[in-house]
């Protein structure tokens, strides 16, 4: 009996220690309200599962306990921030990278600066924007092109027939990003085709990747492969045991990535050391003497970001517009007084204040890039709340474009909201217009103005009868189903 009490509290002891070590002393993060652990090794991941996303997880994590709030991802802390007061205390606004390349980034296995600190980084960075603002310069007939084809083949549509916004919008994003990035490469629809299937392979598993990179949980390599089903979304792909079963997605993923790459990689052998007449993104990081992988890299994370971004601002914005006839009227009128008969350039997209309204409003209304996050570099506090260094630190963004204290009527399109000051400021802060938003949204929005300039002026875009568009909250959100609209000639 003795030896039984012994074994009995030897027992409680290992198991009371076993249940210390798999669970911090403090069940919320870093003492920030928030959720316990559900389960000892995923943490709140299920919660992430049964919500669908991590941005309807978010919201419900806000509602329950405000703004700053807590939850674990396996066995590590998060602090998730949800009001632009708290972003405001926590951004810093001389960052060297944006969240969205480092999470690009740290999954595809690519430095983010030239092998040093962080001058380097800045550098590279620095070297990145110039090359897409030059690609966009040298390329703008190209790109007026592009639009002026699609806009030409709207305009041969009966007024009665549907026209799907995923399969043609995003069609030209990709012959916009392939074709200014690598050159006349990408000018055979073929060869864009072949290089739009590897591109959908490997992006459905850029953001989960990421997340779990920063946050340096390790899970089974063979999660990334799970991920191509999914797109992305938080919490699904290493908690139902599908993952060692997925070798067939693991090796697809890994093959179209190696295809890219293998491209990319023969673009800038063959466009090394030469001249062309039409100056490519690839060109613009050559001059700068980057070694030829990292224009190798730079330019995969340009076509993958910059394809996303493009195609889905510019869907969701094609579609705000089909709803409301009074906002149409009132940016149709704008580009008549500005532009007359003349071609939108590159210098008068400044001038078109309205259109840039509604892009912001667009990006705010669909929460186009709903969530960020970031590695705590070192100890900080918002409010009276300290978070460690390396606490894992998400944007909860899509929490904050949503946010009645932030915004009159949230959930309205409403573009007059973008003439007040307050409202344009707390929209930068959130890294979605002027210096603080990421490079690949500067071009999108450079393309998403050409379209709803050249489509505007010519027709009249309307709601498809009975069709309720629901968002898929991903990487970037994108709509559940193909979104419909009918076109109408204007006198």
């Amino acid at each position: 009996m003795l030896d039984f009490a012994i074994f009995a509290v030897t027992f409680v002891i290992i198991l009371v220690g076993a249940v210390l070590y798999l669970y911090p002393t403090s069940r919320t993060a870093s003492g920030i309200p928030g959720l316990t652990p559900t389960e000892e090794k995923d943490g709140n991941l299920q919660d992430i599962v049964n919500k669908g996303s991590l941005h309807e997880f978010l919201v419900s994590l806000h509602d329950r306990f405000g703004p700053a709030a807590s939850f674990w991802f396996g066995r590590r802390p998060v602090v998730s921030l949800g009001s632009v007061d708290l972003l405001r205390q926590h951004i810093n606004p001389n960052r060297t990278t944006d969240s969205f390349e480092t999470m690009l980034k740290s999954l595809l296995g690519y430095q983010s600066g030239l092998g040093g600190g962080v001058t380097e980084t800045l550098l590279r960075k620095k070297v990145y924007e110039s090359a897409i603002d030059q690609t966009l310069e040298k390329n703008y007939p190209l790109l007026l092109k592009l639009v002026e084809e699609l806009v030409e083949k709207w305009q041969s549509f009966p007024e009665s027939q549907h026209t799907p916004l995923y399969a043609h919008l995003l069609g030209l994003a990709m012959k916009c990003v392939t074709q200014l990035a690598m050159g006349d490469r990408f000018r055979d629809d073929a060869e864009v085709i072949h290089f739009r299937r590897n591109h959908e392979a490997v992006r459905t598993c850029m953001f989960t990747c990421a997340i779990l990179e920063l946050s340096s949980i390790r899970f089974p390599h063979s999660f990334i492969s799970w991920c191509q089903q999914i797109w992305s979304e938080i919490g699904k792909g290493y908690l139902d045991g599908s993952l060692e079963k997925s070798s067939s997605r693991k090796k697809h993923f890994e093959d179209a990535l190696s295809e890219m790459e293998a491209v990319l990689k023969s673009v800038v052998k063959e466009r090394k050391g030469k001249e062309f007449s039409q100056l490519a993104f690839v060109d613009a990081l050559l001059k700068a003497n980057l070694t030829e992988r990292q224009v190798m890299e730079d330019s995969m994370v340009f076509t993958l970001a910059g394809s996303v971004i493009t195609a889905n601002l510019c869907i969701w914005a094609v579609h705000f517009l089909s709803t409301s006839q009074e906002v149409q009227e009132k940016l149709y009128r704008e580009l008549k007084e500005v532009l007359g008969k003349e071609r939108l350039s590159l210098e008068n997209i400044s001038k078109l204040t309205y259109c840039r309204q509604v892009l912001n409003e667009t990006v705010r209304t669909a929460k186009l890039t709903p969530v960020a996050a970031r590695l705590q570099d070192v100890e900080g506090k918002v409010d009276q709340h300290v978070i460690p260094k390396e606490t894992l630190v998400i944007y909860a963004l899509g929490v904050v474009l949503q946010d009645a204290d932030t915004w009159a009527l949230p959930y309205r399109f409403n573009p007059d909201r973008f003439e007040e000051e307050g409202v344009r400021k707390s929209f930068s802060l959130l890294g979605f217009s002027g210096n603080q938003a990421c490079p690949e949204l500067r071009f999108a929005y450079t393309v998403a103005t050409v379209l709803l300039n050249t489509l505007v002026r010519r027709l009249r875009l309307h709601q498809a009868e009975r069709q309720v568009v629901e968002a898929r909250y991903e990487l970037v959100s994108t709509p559940k189903d193909d979104t419909w609209v009918t076109l109408s000639k204007r006198s």
